[in-house]
């Protein structure tokens, strides 16, 4: 079996079909068909159904995704090893990770990461159940999962890498003679804006409410977790987030609080037992160091006597400082024109 078979199926399975995964590869369309023709004579499975013009996986080809990417990543993990990991020169991580992580924190990790190490290829699947980021890991679709610990699962190995802390966000307006930290059971008869029922994001809030005695006033129910943000803005009514997009609402005009009692939560990465590549590994170590200095630079604001929520807007605030520069250093992520030349 030809490792380019594989490629060029799951750039199939990824860009939704034969035509954009061409574009995607820069190869020519018939190339891919070709190919696809003979993985199936190998495997001797139908791995796409035609439809038109178009392809639909099968059961076969949904079967086959896992132990592609596997061998795909062993074949990096062999390349690789023979080079420099200091030095990493490409490389490619697959990581699962539950919804409500994906935006904050893992975005943050995977930005800063990609700064450093621009030749990484990133890819990132959402999942609303813990089980099936698991799954995921276990069968080899994806090399990391970021999630929540603790978690029941012993046979995947564990790093635990953050306290994700949580806080009230309120609409623009509100007054802001709030104190710093707001007693959770006052906020009984908020309304709320909250994602919809049965996802990760809405059990997690929910929970973090009843804990405080709160049973949550639900003004507002938002299909996406990304609209939470903008009706807490538009003024329909109070939302329990992450800190970091908290943050990110108060520069554009919410009023943002730490609760008490402080209601925080453990993320971490799971992968399986054996040896990650170069990439995934430098990944997990590069973040720790990233969650180290943010925790030590926190610290040390909130030691000054900086709330929790004021220290980490100004860590942010450095941060941000910091990687316009690297920007700077590095130059424009996309081609420069002739015209501008």
């Amino acid at each position: 079996m030809d490792p380019r078979q594989l490629e060029y199926f799951l750039a199939v399975v990824e860009h939704g079909g034969i035509n954009r995964a061409a574009t995607a590869l820069r190869v020519a369309q018939p190339s891919i068909s070709q190919s696809l023709r003979r993985l199936e004579k190998e495997v001797q499975a139908t791995l796409f159904h035609r439809v038109g013009r178009g392809v639909v996986l099968s059961a076969a080809g949904e079967a086959l995704i896992g132990p592609a990417r596997q061998v795909l990543r062993d074949l990096d993990l062999a390349r690789e090893a023979v080079s420099a990991v200091n030095h990493l020169q490409g490389g490619r991580i697959d990581i699962a990770a539950l919804s409500d992580t994906s935006t904050d924190p893992l975005s943050v990790w995977v930005a800063q990461f990609r700064v450093k190490h621009p030749l990484v290829h990133v890819r990132v699947e959402e999942r609303d159940r813990l089980g099936e980021v698991v799954d995921m890991v276990k069968d080899g679709a994806c090399e990391l999962g970021i999630t929540v610990l603790p978690m029941g699962v012993n046979d995947l190995t564990h790093h635990f890498l953050v306290d994700q802390h949580f806080v009230v966000a309120f609409p623009p307006g509100t007054p802001t003679d709030l104190p710093d930290v707001v007693e959770a059971n006052s906020l009984d008869g908020v309304p709320f804006v909250m994602g919809e029922r049965n996802t990760a994001s809405r059990d997690n809030v929910e929970a973090i409410l009843r804990a405080c005695g709160v049973e949550p006033l639900v003004a507002v129910e938002v299909p996406q977790r990304g609209a939470v943000v903008p009706m807490v803005l538009s003024g329909a009514g109070a939302a329990i987030l992450p800190q970091r997009i908290a943050l990110e609402a108060r520069q554009r005009g919410a009023v943002v609080r730490d609760l008490s009692p402080h209601v925080s939560r453990s993320v971490g990465a799971i992968h399986r037992p054996d040896r990650l590549t170069p990439a995934a590994a430098m990944f997990l170590d590069y973040t720790k160091q990233q969650l180290a200095s943010w925790e030590r630079a926190v610290s040390r604001r909130m030691d000054a006597g900086s709330s929790r929520v004021d220290a980490a807007a100004e860590v942010v605030a450095a941060i941000e400082r910091r990687q316009r520069e690297q920007f700077r250093e590095i130059g424009p992520i996309y081609p420069r024109s002739p015209a501008s030349e």
